[in-house]
């Protein structure tokens, strides 16, 4: 799967919602956006996981620690 940003994911899961919620997309179509829909919440899922654990927090005396 190529690199997306985070905003391009919520925009492609939105053009995703707006097809299914439609009504005129094939069950065979419907089958496979769903399946890209969730291929893409795994892939921001991953990428928020990965950010916050890059996080730090800053302590009341500017010593940064892991966040938790």
């Amino acid at each position: 799967m190529r690199t997306w940003k985070i905003e391009e994911v919520f925009q492609e899961l939105d053009t995703i919602a707006e097809k299914l919620e439609s009504g005129d997309t094939s069950l065979e179509d419907s089958f496979r956006l769903y399946k890209k829909g969730m291929e893409l919440l795994k892939y921001c899922s991953d990428r928020l996981d990965t950010v916050e654990k890059k996080m730090l927090q800053i302590t009341e005396d500017g010593t940064e620690v892991p966040f938790e």
